[in-house]
């Protein structure tokens, strides 16, 4: 993986402001890539285990629907951060597995629960 700057690179850089070759935000993509009430949930549900089927994520996440569990699958997918297989044998199933753009959220993931420990109750 390619090192853009050290975190203590960072602390100093970004306050000259940090942008892409384009003028943009560095972050702004990501964040984008993430909005919606469940991707962030089953991306973590993803560094759980190396590869799970739809049914196990529908269990795990009780409260969304079939459908919106697979349209946010489709989006990850077609973001690149999971992929999907289809097994032809009987019965028939799908499991979803980490790309290695979706393995490079897991020090993403890691820091925001360190946060979340440490504010979890403020």
């Amino acid at each position: 993986m390619e090192e853009y700057m050290s975190y203590e690179e960072y602390l100093v850089r970004v306050k000259e402001r940090i942008v892409t070759d384009k003028g943009n935000c560095p972050v702004t993509p990501l964040l984008r890539k993430l909005q919606g009430k469940w991707k962030t949930q089953i991306l973590y549900e993803m560094c759980i285990h190396d590869s799970v089927r739809f049914g196990e994520l529908k269990k795990a996440l009780r409260e969304i629907t079939g459908s919106m569990l697979s349209n946010t699958l489709k989006e990850l997918e077609n973001d690149g951060f999971i992929h999907r297989e289809q097994f032809n044998e009987i019965p028939p199933h799908v499991e979803y597995s980490f790309t290695e753009k979706g393995r490079d959220l897991q020090p993403i993931f890691y820091a925001i629960m360190v946060w979340g420990f440490k504010h979890e109750d403020d």
